[in-house]
C-alpha cells in the first residue's frame, strides 16, 4: 500500500463522524442486549409439574376423594379394556 492511501485511511478513521457513528452503534448494541436480557421469555414450564401437584393434593385430601377422581370412566359410561 502506498503512504498516501494509509494517510487517507487514518484521516477517515480519525474524523469525528466515524467516531460518533462508532460510539452510537456501540451504545445501540448495548441497549438492545440489555433489553433482551431484561425481557427474555421464561423457559417453557414442564407440564408434568402441575400433574404432580394435583396428584399430591388428591392424596392429601384423603383416599376417598382420590378414589372419586378415578371414577370418571364410570361417570362417562366407559369400560376399561
Amino acid at each position: 500500500m502506498s503512504k498516501e492511501l494509509i494517510g487517507l485511511l487514518l484521516q477517515v478513521l480519525k474524523s469525528w463522524q466515524v467516531i460518533a457513528i462508532t460510539i452510537a452503534i456501540v451504545l445501540y448494541i448495548s441497549l438492545v442486549s440489555y433489553v433482551a436480557r431484561a425481557y427474555h421469555r421464561p423457559r417453557a414450564v414442564s407440564k408434568s409439574k402441575p400433574k404432580k401437584k394435583k396428584a399430591e393434593a388428591a392424596l392429601a385430601a384423603g383416599p376417598e376423594e382420590a378414589a372419586a377422581g378415578s371414577d370418571t370412566n364410570e361417570e362417562l359410561g366407559l369400560e376399561e379394556a
